[in-house]
């Protein structure tokens, strides 16, 4: 079935497409969403809703870009959406696990797998977390990130450094990381960043 196909059958609320979109998008959908949820369980109810809200929307999506790109936007507002709702994002407490953390701007070998990464990603406070994945692997500016949890730009950019920092210091810890000597981007081995 088509991409083209699949849209039109959705738009009809057909449940061949339906089916059909789900099972094209969701195993990639699925580890956006365990990115953000502290479980799988918790990852799949993300999941469900999220594409509860695509197939509502899907007459919305005007061919502008990537069809993948709108469902995983719908996705991850979806994630920020549940944590939110559900009071899990608090930045005042994760500051608390900042503290004697250093930052160091360092690399992580080209060898590392993305899947440990996101592993010790999601040790991470859920406000570190978020901000980490939104910034770091969905491409979303401080500004956006800001708007999104409603916190301050300054915050956003704050809690990014430190979960950067408290990353770096979980990858060591697990031996997955020796203590880098030079500076490279190692979040690039999850993301876009």
């Amino acid at each position: 079935m088509t991409e083209e196909a699949i849209l039109k059958g959705c738009v009809n609320n057909d449940a061949t497409a339906q089916r059909e979109l789900y099972n094209r998008y969701s195993p990639k959908m699925l580890a956006v969403c365990y990115r953000f949820a502290h479980n799988r369980e918790d990852a799949e109810d993300m999941l469900q809703e999220g594409f509860i809200k695509v197939f509502l929307q899907i007459h919305t999506f005007e061919n502008r870009g990537a069809f993948e790109g709108w469902i995983r936007r719908i996705v991850v507002h979806t994630c920020i959406n549940i944590l939110k709702k559900n009071k899990k994002f608090n930045e005042s407490v994760d500051i608390i696990h900042a503290t004697g953390v250093q930052v160091r701007e360092e690399s992580v070998p080209a060898i590392i797998q993305a899947k440990q990464v996101v592993e010790c990603i999601r040790l991470l406070p859920i406000g570190y977390r978020t901000v980490l994945n939104l910034y770091a692997v969905e491409g979303y500016s401080h500004r956006e990130i800001a708007h999104l949890l409603d916190i301050e730009e300054s915050t956003s950019r704050s809690q990014y450094t430190r979960a950067k920092a408290m990353l770096e210091d979980i990858l060591v810890r697990k031996k997955i990381l020796q203590k880098p000597k030079q500076r490279t981007d190692w979040l690039a081995a999850v993301g876009q960043r």
